[in-house]
């Protein structure tokens, strides 16, 4: 399929399919004239991609990744030991960033609160 009919079933502007071939993280086949070609598999590791994206991995991170990544049954499964762990800091630095707004926020309804109080 061409670029178009992968973006069509996936949801992913062609843009986006470009960007993420530059990355290393899909590898269609070329023809002669240039085109790309890409197959179902495709289609199954574009969804990876969002997946991940959507977990906030970057698409450094994701490129080191993808090859340890199954999808089992619509679930995507690590299959290489090392990925667990490196998963596990990713979701760390989440919950450190969620502590760090939750702070902010507080501070940011004191100041609220003051505002309404010398109102």
């Amino acid at each position: 399929m061409r670029i178009g009919e992968l973006a069509r079933r996936t949801g992913v502007s062609e843009r986006a399919l470009r960007y993420y071939e530059e990355q290393g993280l899909l590898i269609p086949q070329r023809l002669p004239s240039g085109y790309r070609v890409y197959g179902e598999t495709d289609v199954a590791v574009v969804r990876r991609i969002r997946i991940l994206l959507a977990a906030g991995l970057n698409t450094a991170r994701i490129q080191e990744i993808l090859p340890c990544i199954v999808d089992e049954d619509g679930w995507l499964t690590p299959d290489c030991p090392e990925l667990v762990d490196a998963l596990r800091q990713q979701r760390n630095r989440i919950d450190d960033a969620i502590g760090e707004l939750e702070t902010t926020r507080a501070n940011l309804d004191t100041i609220i609160g003051a505002g309404r109080r010398a109102s």
